[in-house]
């Protein structure tokens, strides 16, 4: 396995979970690749421009809110593939209240890539059920 390529995915990982825990939709936007994949259950997205993608999140904001959400928790992350310009990321995450308890972990596969000498995520399949999803359609 490539450890800088390894070393470069997680670092994109950490400033998009950054910015998704600041609600900042163009720190996220910039540690991805579009178009932007995400399986969830059976359904799978699209986002075919950070726009696009930019845009769902701002309805999301409420919706975290609403299900007691204050920050996403980074429990582990494990490298399971990875080549010179593509890594497969396998995440625990936890969706957590203010006081620090867990109400919703996860798991996650986010592949990462390596295009025109930037890394950034290109698509995910999570096991995440909450009711603050962003869907395209």
């Amino acid at each position: 396995m490539s450890e800088e390529a390894i070393q470069e995915a997680k670092d994109t990982f950490e400033r998009w979970l950054a910015a998704f825990n600041a609600r900042d939709d163009q720190g996220m936007v910039a540690e991805m690749h579009f178009p932007h994949h995400r399986l969830v259950a059976t359904k799978f997205d699209s986002w075919s421009t950070a726009e696009e993608y930019a845009a769902g999140q701002r309805a999301i904001d409420e919706r975290l809110v609403d299900e007691g959400w204050d920050h996403t928790f980074l429990v582990s992350m494990e490298a399971v593939q990875s080549s010179a310009n593509k890594v497969h990321l396998v995440l625990r995450q936890s969706r957590r209240k203010k006081d620090g308890t867990e109400y919703n972990g996860f798991d996650t596969l986010w592949v990462f890539t390596k295009v025109d000498g930037r890394w950034g995520a290109k698509l995910r399949s999570s096991f995440l059920t909450a009711e603050a999803q962003v869907y395209s359609n």
